[in-house]
């Protein structure tokens, strides 16, 4: 029996791996094609999966609708917020981590990986009641410092494995020209961990951008402070859920993330698996 051509034997894998992408975005095409079908097709007995009519209906209702520009202008806040402080912060523990060698280094790192593994929703409780106790409830700053506690382990450990990928000699040299060590860090190091610095920036984006439980529990009475997932709960009324609105809000919310991912998607790849790859 003569052996299969590497093509035929690929033929189920490049099925299957096409069947899972159809699943997986199945969902999203269906919101998005909710949000422009009229309001009788969306009840309708009969869904259509491609769309008859198109209307703009429901994407007008979403943004006339209260607070679409003020909720906006919080998640935006609060998420290039926790995404630049996660990364100011992160920059100094990998490089101490990566470049140098002290006592308990290895605790830490440990430490950091613990603390990457623990689900956030166990720590809903203990945050809600530090945040009552200390009158930092109905806050911005309060959702931007749980969102970088939250990012920040995983941007140590990201970054710290693409640093450790950088010849340390690199820096050395430019000490040598006269540079200081964060002169030498910064001129040398930091423009080589641009592909890092891009998949830790939009991970964290994306996990602030799209987080409601948190957004939902600390900001209770100051219904201005909320941020764009909770808004997108509010589009009911004592007759149901408006789909339709529902699904055009959606889909704006979700448009940011795309057009970041899109414009990042080079140097996310590459910086994930540099990241990877040194222990």
């Amino acid at each position: 029996m003569t052996p299969l051509r590497p093509r035929v034997r690929r033929v189920p894998l490049n099925a299957a791996a096409v069947v899972t992408v159809m699943v997986c975005l199945f969902p999203v095409y269906w919101m998005v094609s909710t949000a422009f079908k009229p309001s009788r097709d969306i009840r309708s007995s009969e869904p259509r999966i491609v769309p008859y009519t198109w209307t703009l209906d429901h994407f007008r209702r979403a943004v006339q609708a209260d607070g679409f520009e003020l909720f906006w202008r919080n998640s935006v806040l609060v998420t290039l917020g926790a995404v630049l402080l996660s990364l100011f912060v992160a920059l100094g523990a990998s490089f101490a981590v990566a470049r140098l060698r002290w006592k308990g280094r290895r605790q830490f790192m440990l430490l950091v990986f613990v603390a990457q593994m623990a689900p956030w929703e166990s720590l809903i409780i203990p945050i809600y009641i530090i945040s009552r106790d200390t009158d930092m409830l109905d806050r911005l700053p309060t959702l931007t410092l749980v969102y970088f506690m939250i990012t920040l382990p995983f941007t140590i450990v990201v970054l710290r494995g693409f640093l450790a990928t950088i010849p340390p000699e690199l820096e050395e040299a430019a000490q040598v020209d006269g540079c200081t060590r964060t002169g030498a860090f910064t001129r040398v190091a930091l423009p080589l961990l641009a592909p890092g610095l891009m998949a830790t920036s939009l991970f964290g984006f994306i996990t602030a951008w799209n987080e409601f439980a948190y957004a939902n529990f600390l900001i209770i009475k100051q219904q201005d402070n909320r941020t764009l997932p909770v808004w997108l709960s509010s589009f009911q009324n004592t007759f149901g859920t408006d789909w339709g609105a529902t699904m055009a809000a959606s889909t704006l919310f979700a448009l940011p993330a795309l057009v970041i991912f899109l414009l990042l998607q080079r140097h996310v790849t590459s910086g994930f698996a540099a990241g990877a790859v040194k222990g």
